[in-house]
């Protein structure tokens, strides 16, 4: 089952008008796309997503909405969303873009998609599985020091080092570590179980995070996002570890303060900052009726800007 994470809270944060253009830069399931659509009367809503199976499930499940031209969707990275709105005439007439930044339920659940160790499957981890590299040939092209950065940048895995070296010695000697069951048990037989999360859960976060590019993507799409908003549009982000967190606060708050500047004493300011926008949510959280409905909600941040 798929559970569209802080789902009233951020809809609302939206204020969707009927004849407004939205964007839903992670479709997923649809979730939060289908509470747009119901908002909507004269209004447009494009949905990306660059995962063929989402947009397939898209294709069956939303067909009145396509067909209608009220929804249309885009089989790309959320990072390209500028082109392609662009493309269109919209740039400026944006009124609201969502990103949940989750993986979703089907590609944790799927044991074929690879990443999630709970279930046997294909060391993957593509969101989308026609280009790139996967997992796999991430661990086995890379060098022990690249494997153990990733580990160390993506998860602060404070056991990288030992386990790249590890992954390493063991694909030289042989071993073949193409499944998640695979990596997962040697992650464990290298560091032990000394906590309630499994040994592994780190790493294959960090891997997912550098098959997938998250973070670039996630920096080039706040910009782009923002820039093709209108004045009164709104920007609403559900992250769900600290890395983006950092990167999705950090990149609103400059909008809204600018960038922290240390001027000496005495000096004079010769630039006043104006705000291109103010918070509608700074730091919004799932309530304890989600909690108990869906665990994985428990890490998720809400955060949603208004441009001025």
């Amino acid at each position: 089952m798929h559970y569209s994470v802080l789902l009233d809270e951020s809809i609302k944060s939206l204020a969707i008008r009927g004849g407004g253009i939205y964007i839903d830069g992670t479709f997923g399931r649809g979730g939060h796309s289908r509470r747009i659509l119901t908002g909507l009367t004269a209004g447009h809503l494009i949905a990306f997503d660059r995962d063929l199976a989402a947009i397939d499930y898209a294709k069956v499940h939303f067909a009145q909405a396509l067909q209608s031209n009220q929804l249309s969707l885009v089989h790309a990275p959320f990072s390209t969303m500028a082109q392609h709105v662009e493309s269109l005439g919209l740039t400026g007439k944006v009124d609201g873009i969502l990103l949940d930044l989750g993986v979703s339920s089907p590609q944790l659940d799927e044991a074929s998609r690879g990443f999630s160790f709970m279930k046997d499957g294909p060391l993957d981890m593509r969101m989308d599985q026609t280009k790139g590299l996967s997992a796999y040939d991430v661990i086995s092209s890379y060098s022990d020091e690249d494997l153990a950065k990733i580990f160390r940048d993506y998860a602060e895995e404070k056991h990288a080092w030992r386990i790249a070296q590890t992954i390493k010695r063991a694909l030289s000697e042989g071993q073949v570590l193409d499944s998640t069951l695979k990596l997962a048990q040697l992650i464990e037989k290298t560091i032990g179980k000394k906590e309630k999360k499994h040994p592994a859960t780190r790493c294959f976060q960090a891997l997912r995070i550098c098959v997938n590019e998250e973070l670039e993507e996630l920096s080039k799409a706040l910009m782009n996002a923002f820039q093709i908003l209108c004045v009164s549009g709104r920007l609403a982000v559900i992250s769900f570890h600290s890395l983006e967190d950092r990167i999705v606060k950090q990149f609103m708050t400059e909008l809204i303060k600018g960038k922290q500047q240390h001027v000496p004493r005495g000096m004079p300011i010769l630039e006043v900052f104006k705000p291109k926008a103010r918070w509608i949510v700074k730091q919004g959280k799932s309530g304890a009726k989600e909690l108990n409905e869906n665990t994985r909600s428990r890490s998720a941040i809400l955060r949603v800007i208004e441009k001025v």
